[in-house]
């Protein structure tokens, strides 16, 4: 056990001397400065301006939280690294033992492939969280102009990148494994990352059974848990399909395996993953982190819900491409799912765009049914889903206290000082960093 020990000790040294001398790795770390840089310093201008900076926008900063007019349009910067430098870094550090023939030399002793897999992961996490060092002197600055934090729903959304990052990392890494050449593997990565993009256009045109797979894929996760919406389901299935991808990775990285035992084995992790998939999609607990509660309804309107008892159906006649559903659904359904898993949601439409159904009477009406209660609207704001829940169910509307109703936290700031740190500071460091290790290693 000892020498296993030590042994897997000298493998994440190695792994990790390897990501430092990866270009690929440096490049990345630069990069990530101007990135981050850009969307903050942009995200502080709009905030301000709509906060009244100028004195043209008043009142209208007391709707605005941080968490959406700053930190997701910041954090976004990490889903581009994620998606398209992380993966290269990947990459980088599983072939490269490949390709200089290390590997050979490291399956010669006796450590399962998982761990040496494992040693990997783990250089690879520790990248991505030095990576993540920019957003956070975006979180700094924000303070020092007078901004608010609520760690929760910051720590929402970074455990949201973080998830995403080992989506990417764990694809990255089983491609290299599967392929023979980087550049193969890059290309098979970039792939599955632009198939999850058609899917996701692919439910937003047909909805169905396609809008639920969509709800999975990694932009889609990532969305939720910037708006601080954090799904079990989907923390679940990411950490799944993580796992799924290093073991996949592990499989293939056992070169004296035999070609046939390898596939088989693959195939049963394939079948275990998606049975796994298929019951954690069941998994209805969910936690709204915001401090403005964007996902939910208020306190007192959810304990009205539920007690109401009864099955409740909504029928939507909106087309898939109607702006009108798309506000429906982010706005409401998705608020009332949380409170009534049970809700049965049917859409019906003849069109994917709705334009040519404005004939029909019946197009544009939503329909509750409640018991024997049927209400008919075609409003698809939050208030008319509760107001018309509540016709169905012949209950009154609760009373909406002072302090259940967020205010936002309008601040006039200017972005001071953070184009020096992000555009010249950080890059400076970085490679002045990197250039000092290559010449002590030299």
């Amino acid at each position: 056990m000892r020498s296993l020990s030590g042994a897997f000790g000298w493998l994440v040294r190695k792994e990790w001397r390897d990501l430092m001398a990866s270009r690929s790795w440096w490049v990345m770390l630069v990069l990530m400065g101007p990135l981050v840089g850009v969307s903050f310093i942009s995200a502080v201008r709009t905030y301000g301006e709509l906060s009244g900076a100028g004195g043209t926008g008043a009142g209208v900063g007391e709707a605005f939280a941080p968490l959406i007019g700053i930190w997701a349009p910041t954090f976004s910067a990490c889903e581009l690294a994620a998606a398209f430098l992380l993966p290269f870094v990947a990459i980088r550090l599983v072939s490269g033992d490949r390709q200089s023939g290390a590997l050979k030399l490291e399956l010669q002793h006796p450590m399962p492939a998982l761990a040496r897999m494992a040693a990997k992961a783990l250089v690879l996490l520790a990248a991505w969280l030095l990576a993540s060092i920019p957003p956070l002197v975006a979180i700094v600055f924000w303070r020092l102009y007078g901004g608010t934090t609520y760690w929760p729903e910051l720590t929402a959304v970074f455990a949201g990148h973080l998830l995403n990052a080992g989506l990417s990392v764990a694809l990255a890494c089983a491609a290299a494994s599967l392929t023979e050449h980087p550049s193969t593997a890059a290309i098979l990565t970039l792939s599955v990352t632009v198939g999850t993009w058609i899917l996701s256009f692919v439910a937003a045109v047909h909805g169905g059974l396609w809008d639920r797979l969509a709800g999975y894929t990694p932009t889609a996760m990532v969305a939720r848990f910037q708006h601080g919406l954090v799904s079990l389901d989907a923390v679940l299935i990411a950490g799944a399909l993580t796992a799924a991808g290093f073991a996949l990775g592990a499989i293939w990285m056992r070169l004296g395996a035999a070609l046939s035992h390898r596939f088989v084995q693959s195939l049963a992790l394939a079948a275990a993953t998606a049975a796994f998939v298929a019951a954690a999609a069941q998994v209805t607990a969910s936690w709204d982190l915001s401090e403005a509660r964007a996902n939910s309804f208020p306190r007192p309107d959810e304990a009205v819900l539920a007690r109401v008892g009864g099955p409740l159906e909504i029928q939507v006649h909106l087309a898939p491409e109607d702006p009108r559903r798309v506000d429906l659904e982010l706005r409401g359904l998705s608020k009332l799912r949380r409170v009534r898993p049970d809700v049965r949601v049917s859409y019906e439409a003849e069109t994917t765009t709705g334009l040519f159904e404005q004939a029909n009477s019946h197009y544009g009406e939503v329909w509750y049914r409640l018991h024997d209660k049927r209400v008919v609207t075609r409003a698809v704001t939050p208030e008319s889903v509760l107001q018309s829940i509540y016709e169905a169910a012949g209950v009154t509307a609760p009373a909406i206290a002072e302090e259940d109703v967020f205010r936002g936290h309008p601040l006039a700031a200017q972005p001071n000082g953070a184009a020096v740190v992000f555009y010249g500071v950080w890059p400076a460091a970085i490679t002045a960093a990197a250039l000092l290790l290559r010449r002590s290693d030299g």
